[in-house]
């Protein structure tokens, strides 16, 4: 069975608190949104959302989104894993939300980008997965412990790795936050 992006992620809603204490300066990167599911119950909180993706539609779909909740939020057509550079270079948010993607190269741009004391929100697949089914390629899959070892030196507020249910799947999911002032 394959994942759902369908509503928000458990992850995001459970600990909604901690995006909503931070003291907002640049907001919040939905990096990978797909269907925007969790920037919108971030948008849907009043937390401004930047909604980042390589595909057109699925950015469409976020913008008629936005306009049916007549609600304020920006979108970003972009290619993370195009190219050599860095497409976060140089840019801020006070926190980033990453849900079923990875793409290791991105790992380092992804903690640059987040203002120090800001927060990081990653639920991705691990090996594991290959048990319930896709994805299945080792490209796309964290191999044990490697969530957490990218972010050795960020305070770790809530660390898992292992099986969820509805669906079934093997994920490692992580929310920390930067060293540096506390926002918030």
């Amino acid at each position: 069975m394959t994942h759902s992006n369908a509503t928000v992620s458990p992850l995001v809603a459970e600990n909604l608190s901690l995006l909503t204490a931070l003291e907002a300066e640049y907001g919040v990167l939905d990096l990978a949104c797909g269907s925007g599911r969790n920037g919108m119950h971030l948008i849907s909180n009043n937390i401004a959302v930047t909604f980042a993706d390589h595909n057109a539609a699925a950015l469409a779909e976020v913008e008629a989104a936005l306009s049916r909740a007549n609600a304020q939020g920006k979108t970003w057509l972009v290619d993370f894993e195009m190219g050599q550079s860095d497409p976060l270079a140089g840019m801020q948010f006070d926190a980033i939300l990453v849900f079923n993607y990875l793409h290791r190269p991105l790992m380092n741009a992804i903690g640059r980008a987040i203002k120090s004391g800001g927060l990081l929100f990653y639920e991705t697949f691990t090996t594991a997965q290959r048990e319930f089914g896709r994805p299945s390629n080792p490209d796309f899959l964290l191999r044990p412990g490697e969530l957490r070892e990218y972010f050795v030196d960020w305070e770790i507020l809530q660390y898992f790795e292992g099986e969820r249910d509805n669906p079934q799947r093997a994920v490692a999911s992580l929310i920390a936050r930067k060293p540096g002032p506390r926002a918030g």
